[in-house]
């Protein structure tokens, strides 16, 4: 989240020109009272009326003023303070603190305000290859999470994502670790198709899945359905930031799901 870059008070002697020494009675004399006031007098000067002749020393100092205030930050800076607020939440998978998804939302915002690829279906190619998801609002809570073994002897991997541009293929791959008298890995594989629905979003269509080894998916049988129903994609994603290392969206079911750039394979992974 942006900080706030505040000054202490300036004293009257400095933030007042001396020309306003005499100012009308009715004239705030708090040092921030001055911001309006002063943009008031700077939009008059549009009609050729410019008060008491200081109209560039004012409006400098009051641009310098305001500038302190606001602290605008630019993605690199928004991003970092991301990576921060992402540490040690599990990709949120498990839940967050409401505060924690508040603070992360934020700067999710503010990222996507200062998107430097406003029509990401348009530039397809930034979004092939592979990416890792960091972050996102879809949840295994409660009940759901018992009946995965989720709390117990199973625990997730990565999280990866591969997209054939080409083909309009995406691959997701959700890896697993059992843990227990037989240790081993796993992953489920979603192959879905998407088409370019608007110049950010894409409709996505379920295809097939398969879990590998069977181990895993004697291990999960029984609950199959519930954990498709999870991390099916099936529906539409707006891609409301892209740039070459992160990508965010949001889904038709209110989620927002935030990736980085990879240095693997989905589809390797998945073999």
């Amino acid at each position: 989240m942006g900080t706030m870059l505040a000054q202490p008070p300036i004293p009257a002697f400095h933030a007042i020109p001396p020309v306003l020494r005499n100012r009308p009675t009715n004239m705030a004399v708090a040092p921030y009272s001055f911001l309006s006031a002063t943009h008031q007098w700077t939009q008059s000067t549009r009609f050729g009326q410019c008060p008491f002749g200081f109209r560039n020393t004012y409006t400098v100092r009051v641009a310098e003023q305001s500038s302190s205030l606001i602290g605008d930050e630019t993605p690199t800076q928004i991003k970092t303070e991301l990576y921060q607020a992402l540490e040690g939440i599990n990709r949120g998978i498990f839940g967050v603190p409401s505060a924690k998804k508040a603070e992360i939302e934020a700067l999710v915002k503010q990222l996507e305000s200062q998107n430097p690829t406003p029509d990401p279906i348009l530039n397809l190619e930034k979004m092939g290859g592979c990416w890792k998801l960091v972050y996102s609002t879809i949840t295994i809570l409660g009940s759901k999470r018992t009946k995965l073994g989720l709390r117990d002897f199973i625990s997730l991997g990565d999280f990866l994502q591969n997209i054939n541009v080409a083909e309009g293929q995406a691959v997701n791959v959700i890896k697993f670790d059992v843990r227990g008298l037989n240790l081993f890995n796993g992953r489920l594989t979603i192959e879905a198709s998407f088409k370019q629905a608007s110049k950010s979003r894409v409709d996505i269509k379920y295809d097939n899945s398969t879990i590998t080894p069977v181990q895993l998916m004697n291990v999960f049988r029984k609950n199959y359905h519930l954990l498709l129903g999870i991390f099916n994609p099936e529906g539409w994603l707006e891609i409301t930031y892209l740039d070459e290392t992160m990508r965010i969206g949001r889904d038709d079911k209110g989620n927002i799901f935030i990736l980085e750039r990879s240095n693997e394979n989905a589809l390797q992974a998945s073999s």
